[in-house]
């Protein structure tokens, strides 16, 4: 108990009384570690059930068999990756990680990948060979080469057009760009890959002096189980273990394994890591630093992982904008249905009021015979005055009509004067406001004119005359 590596163990269980209190989330937080630390990542068969897609990528679900079920979270990176969409009811393998969910408590895995159940001949086969060839000693670890700490060549044992070349290449470029590479080409799938895979084996061995090569990398890229299955190769197994080189194989993504894999003295998890590993002592300060730099990055992803199941389940919680719009409207057709009561009520009370103050006007409605007789004889004697007025006033009219037809703007016009607007239609009496460039409208006895003001001239004792220029028509 004393070499406990979890600090709070031994003090909990030597004195109760002095034990240290710890909150749930320290008590999580220790859980989480335990299990990620306890239980590797391995494949987990079941049935799929209870499946969510959220919004932001990722799936949960819950895989299931006969006597117990386990939640399963699949993040959005690893769920896009997937060849096959999966549905409820469908028999998978995952490989997954056992975790701690710590907001909430509870016990899920973390999937990086499924694979529909169905491939068993195949992993069959692979398991028969892997034992056949373990009982032999070739996958003893014991066996492994230890790789040179700074090869002073590494031959390729891909095809030419794998994109796992491009990779290895680039990673050798960047970490060891003076390191001499030779491809040694091959098919890396189909019927013919596992013997040209051997032949090209056996020539980096042979010719390993003369292009002065010390490592030879088996690399491919990922793919299903069928894809990768010429690297399953028994024969290919056996040259794997009679190079006389180290290999270092670095076949498929990271959760895909090979009996290659196991007979080579190193595996690597991708092409690209296979390529870091033979030059790693060419950059083993940078090895430090991108040590800690994935560290902070696998500690960045698991706070984005959680903040991200966090979100996704609170979006379960939020109500739909829809929902929202459905109770809006319920909502506005009552208080139209209440609106319509209150103005019907409303109307029916004010024609109740009418009716009864019409009925108290006609009970108090006067007698009016004898006033109408005396409008009648007033209407008569109002339309005699205001006829005699009415011709007073138009003779006088005719008369004043006479003289103003002598005096009136038009008969000034026809005797040689004009009259001069601004743009705004207002009469010009000086030059002062007027600027050289404006519109200005000139009206004559028998029509207008449309000009421009070229210059103004102002006089003291004259009128300012403008030299006025008619604008063209368009």
């Amino acid at each position: 108990m004393e070499n406990t590596p979890y600090p709070y163990r031994s003090s909990v269980l030597s004195d109760r009384s002095h034990a240290k209190i710890i909150s749930v989330s320290t008590l999580n937080h220790l859980t989480r570690e335990v299990l990620e630390t306890a239980l590797p990542a391995l494949w987990v068969g079941g049935e799929i059930s209870n499946l969510t897609r959220a919004g932001s990528g990722h799936m949960y679900f819950t895989l299931k068999d006969a006597q117990a079920q386990v939640r399963c979270t699949m993040w959005r990176n690893r769920a896009q990756l997937l060849p096959f969409r999966p549905e409820n009811g469908m028999r998978v393998e995952a490989w997954a990680l056992a975790t701690l969910y710590e907001a909430r408590g509870d016990y899920q895995l973390n999937v990086e990948t499924l694979r529909q159940a169905g491939a068993g001949d195949l992993l069959e086969a692979f398991h028969k060979l892997k034992d056949k060839l373990s009982a032999e000693g070739l996958l003893d670890p014991a066996r492994h080469r230890p790789l040179p700490a700074f090869p002073t060549g590494i031959g390729i044992v891909t095809s030419p057009a794998a994109a796992a070349l491009h990779d290895v290449l680039a990673t050798l470029r960047r970490r060891a760009p003076g390191l001499p590479v030779v491809l040694y080409p091959a098919a890396v799938q189909g019927i013919a890959a596992p013997q040209q895979l051997r032949a090209a084996l056996e020539c980096a061995g042979r010719r390993a002096k003369k292009d002065r090569i010390d490592l030879i990398l088996l690399v491919r890229g990922g793919g299903s189980l069928e894809d990768l299955w010429a690297f399953n190769d028994e024969a290919l197994a056996r040259a794997i273990a009679a190079s006389p080189l180290p290999v270092v194989s670095g076949v498929g993504h990271e959760t895909d394994f090979t009996i290659a894999d196991f007979v080579a003295d190193l595996r690597a998890p991708t092409p690209t890591s296979a390529a870091e590993l033979a030059s790693a002592a060419y950059f083993s300060a940078h090895a430090a630093l991108g040590t800690h730099a994935r560290h902070l990055h696998q500690a960045i992803a698991r706070h984005l992982q959680t903040l991200a199941q966090r979100t996704d389940r609170c979006a379960l919680r939020l109500v739909h904008p829809h929902e929202r719009l459905r109770r809006a409207s319920a909502e506005l057709a009552r208080h139209a249905q209440r609106l319509q009561q209150a103005m019907a009520a409303q109307l029916a009370h004010n024609a109740h009021h009418l009716t009864q103050f019409t009925l108290r006007l006609s009970a108090r409605r006067p007698t009016l015979t004898a006033q109408q007789t005396r409008l009648d004889n007033l209407g008569q004697r109002l339309r005699h005055a205001a006829h005699t007025h009415l011709a007073t006033q138009q003779h006088k009219l005719d008369a004043l009509t006479a003289s103003l037809q002598h005096l009136g703007p038009h008969a000034v016009l026809a005797r040689g004067y004009s009259i001069t607007r601004d743009a705004n239609g207002n009469i010009l009496r000086s030059v002062t406001p007027s600027r050289p460039g404006e519109t200005i409208e000139i009206q004559l006895a028998d029509g207008n004119l449309d000009a421009t003001i070229d210059n103004v001239h102002r006089s003291a004792k004259l009128p300012s005359r403008a030299r006025i220029q008619p604008i063209k028509p368009p």
